[in-house]
C-alpha cells in the first residue's frame, strides 16, 4: 500500500504569517492551550517544527527524543527569524517521498513515520490556531487535506475513547460546523475560545 505525503506547506506558511504579526506585547496573554502564555506557544512551536524537521529526516537525537512535557519552553531572542526558517526546513523535509517511508521517533516515541508526518501536521495546524486566537487574529486555513487528516488523526477510536491520554476531552460541536471548527472540539478546545472566557 502506498503511503499517502501530505504537503505541510500551507498550513506552515499560515503559521509563519500569523506569528510574524505577534507584538511583542502579546507574549504574555493567555492561549487555548491553559498551561501556555503566547510566549511558551510560540517557542513549543519553533522546538516541534525542529523534532519533526529531524524525525522526517530519520536524523534521530535529542531533538526526536525529547517528551516535550518534560523540556523547559524557552523563547530565544531570535526566534523571528529562527521560527519561518525552522517552519520552511520542516516543510522541506516532510517533501521528501522517503520522509514518509518506515519507522521514526518524535516526542520520545518511536512510530511509523506516515503517522509522524501526520502528527506534525496536525501540531501545527492546532497550534496555529491557538496562536491566532491567543492574538485575535484571523486563522486562514483552506487545504482541505490537511483539515481531513487532522479530523482522522484526532477522532476518538470506539476501542480507545480516551486516545490513550494524549489529548483533551472532545468538546462537542455541531456536524455543520466548519470543518476547522471540529478539528479544534476534536482536539480538546472550544471553537469559541477567547481570552478571558
Amino acid at each position: 500500500m502506498e503511503t499517502q505525503m501530505l504537503d505541510l506547506g500551507p498550513v506552515a506558511h499560515e503559521v509563519a504569517r500569523v506569528a510574524a504579526a505577534v507584538g511583542d506585547e502579546r507574549l504574555g496573554d493567555p492561549t487555548p492551550c491553559p498551561d501556555y502564555v503566547v510566549r511558551d506557544l510560540l517557542a513549543h512551536v519553533v522546538g516541534l517544527s525542529a523534532a519533526f524537521r529531524d524525525a522526517a529526516r530519520k536524523d534521530l537525537g535529542a531533538n526526536t527524543a525529547t517528551d516535550p512535557g518534560s523540556a523547559a519552553l524557552v523563547l530565544a531572542d531570535d526566534w523571528r527569524t529562527a521560527l519561518p526558517r525552522r517552519l520552511d526546513e520542516l516543510v522541506e523535509a516532510w517533501r521528501d517521498p522517503a520522509a514518509w517511508e518506515g519507522d521514526t521517533q518524535a516526542g520520545g516515541v518511536d512510530l511509523p513515520a506516515a503517522v509522524a508526518g501526520q502528527v506534525a501536521l496536525n501540531e501545527l495546524l492546532v497550534h496555529g490556531w491557538d496562536l491566532a486566537r491567543a492574538t485575535g487574529q484571523e486563522y486562514r486555513i483552506t487545504d482541505r487535506a490537511a483539515l481531513e487528516s487532522s479530523r482522522t488523526l484526532l477522532a476518538p477510536d470506539p476501542d480507545d475513547p480516551d486516545r490513550g491520554g494524549i489529548f483533551a476531552p472532545v468538546v462537542p460541536v455541531p456536524d455543520d460546523a466548519p470543518l476547522l471548527d471540529r478539528v479544534i472540539g476534536l482536539s480538546g478546545r472550544r471553537p469559541d475560545w477567547e481570552p478571558g472566557r
